[in-house]
């Protein structure tokens, strides 16, 4: 069974940085989908960022430029590195594994932006 536990969330000034992180447990292979999404309060979950099959990324607009996403295999993480951040990435943020062992998502863990 995949566990997900994400980190690495918290309370940032506009402009700044973080970094979250995802670790799964159990099976998981290289050619399932790794990613981050993200649901504000009042709003619908949104897809953040993936790595899929092959290593391709897929950004939401929203980030591109600012925010990049990394995957290791070996250590089943995955990881978004967030920069300039502002407001609007105030959300909880989910860490999702899909594909050919189905679909798991971690628990959540929260970015705050204060302006």
């Amino acid at each position: 069974q995949v566990q997900l536990v994400e980190s690495g969330g918290g309370l940032v000034q506009a402009g700044g940085s973080l970094r979250l992180s995802c670790v799964a447990s159990g099976t998981i292979f290289g050619s399932n989908a790794m990613g981050w999404y993200r649901q504000a309060p009042g709003k619908q979950r949104e897809l953040v960022a993936v790595i899929i099959s092959g290593g391709r990324t897929v950004y939401a607009d929203s980030v591109k430029g600012r925010f990049t996403i990394s995957r290791d295999n070996a250590k089943k993480t995955v990881a978004l590195q967030m920069n300039s951040l502002n407001s609007e990435d105030t959300a909880v943020y989910y860490c999702r594994v899909s594909g050919t062992i189905g679909d798991h998502w971690g628990h959540g863990t929260q970015v705050t932006v204060s302006s």
